[in-house]
């Protein structure tokens, strides 16, 4: 793909996560780093460094631009080419920028800066680290995958169908913004909870089904003008995702949607937490006040914690290893209680709006 034909990350608003990463490590400082302290590992390119490339930058007399380091782990990010190069000139050091993130983010980041500029991944590359990225990020959608990887949002949603796994009740778009796969669904809760409560403010009938104000104002018209609360495309949409079982429910009855259950537990991996973590900074109803920005802040040390373990564990004195034992247990006992509280003020909520 040519630079002219290829999305520009920065004005995606999907990957706009991504863009502000790599802006922030542009305006980052520039070190010097020795060669010798650098890993070259993990690279989205399966066939390696193009040796062609490597002599054409080594040959050449400009300076090398900076490199990205991921500095927890020191793996090169973006411009092992340009390493490889400084060997060739006989330099020991280099000048880098440094991602301060996690290592989950190491890869896509490779990704996003390796389709942006340089000698730009193939489409095997791209198209395996699409793959790759719809594994360990489910919960994105296609466009925002498609973005990143450089590849159509229509070959990602193609991948998409053969990979098991990479389903998500929810999927974070490109503009940031997390919304249901299933729009019937979260029509379906809305419609529900209006017909118990007809004058039921609309944003609390969103928030409740998961679904934007907008969306909920136009169910409750539907419903006030006697119509199906789900379009003709939201239905036929539907329609092939319903469940096959041996004895049929029958359809539901005109206006009358099934409601469709909300899962309400997540698998506590570090990854499937990170993923939630992930949604929720994303959520502008967080970041836009002073206690959900509180909270996210709280979430941000959490997760670090969960990606840090490891570490912790092994560089941590032994002697407070036990007390640190203990206190964890403490707190994994508090934010249990904290949870079942979050989960009676949500059917408290539910409550109030069905009266």
């Amino acid at each position: 793909m040519s630079n002219a034909s290829r999305p520009d990350i920065a004005d995606q608003g999907a990957a706009c996560e991504i863009a502000r990463t790599i802006g922030a490590i542009r305006r980052s400082p520039v070190e010097q780093v020795r060669l010798d302290a650098l890993r070259l590992t993990g690279s989205p390119r399966s066939e390696g460094e193009d040796s062609r490339h490597v002599r054409l930058l080594g040959e050449a007399e400009t300076a090398l631009p900076p490199i990205v380091v991921h500095r927890a782990t020191m793996r090169v990010v973006d411009g092992v080419h340009r390493v490889r190069a400084a060997s060739l000139r006989g330099l020991e050091r280099i000048d880098a920028q440094f991602f301060e993130g996690g290592t989950d983010e190491v890869f896509v980041l490779s990704v996003a800066l390796n389709t942006a500029h340089g000698l730009t991944l193939s489409l095997a590359d791209r198209t395996a680290a699409a793959l790759r990225i719809l594994t360990t990020h489910p919960d994105w959608s296609d466009r925002s995958v498609a973005t990143v990887a450089g590849i159509s949002a229509t070959k990602v949603a193609r991948l998409r169908h053969d990979v098991a796994g990479t389903d998500a009740t929810f999927r974070v778009g490109r503009d940031g913004r997390s919304r249901p796969v299933d729009a019937a669904a979260g029509r379906a809760r809305a419609s529900e909870l209006l017909r118990r409560n007809p004058t039921a403010p609309i944003r609390q009938v969103a928030r409740a089904a998961g679904i934007s104000p907008a969306t909920a104002a136009d169910v409750r018209d539907r419903l006030r003008r006697g119509a199906d609360p789900l379009p003709d495309r939201v239905r036929r949409s539907a329609e092939p995702a319903a469940p096959r079982t041996g004895t049929s429910a029958g359809p539901p009855a005109e206006g009358h949607p099934r409601p469709v259950p909300v899962p309400t537990t997540v698998s506590v991996t570090p990854e499937a937490l990170s993923r939630v973590a992930d949604m929720l900074s994303r959520d502008p109803s967080l970041r836009l006040n002073r206690t959900g920005r509180e909270l996210l802040r709280l979430l941000q040390v959490s997760a670090a914690a969960v990606r840090e373990q490891q570490r912790i564990v092994t560089t941590v004195p032994p002697h407070c290893l036990g007390p640190l034992a203990e206190l964890l247990r403490g707190y994994s006992g508090v934010w249990q209680a904290f949870a079942e509280e979050c989960e009676r003020a949500r059917s408290a909520s539910m409550r109030d709006l069905a009266h």
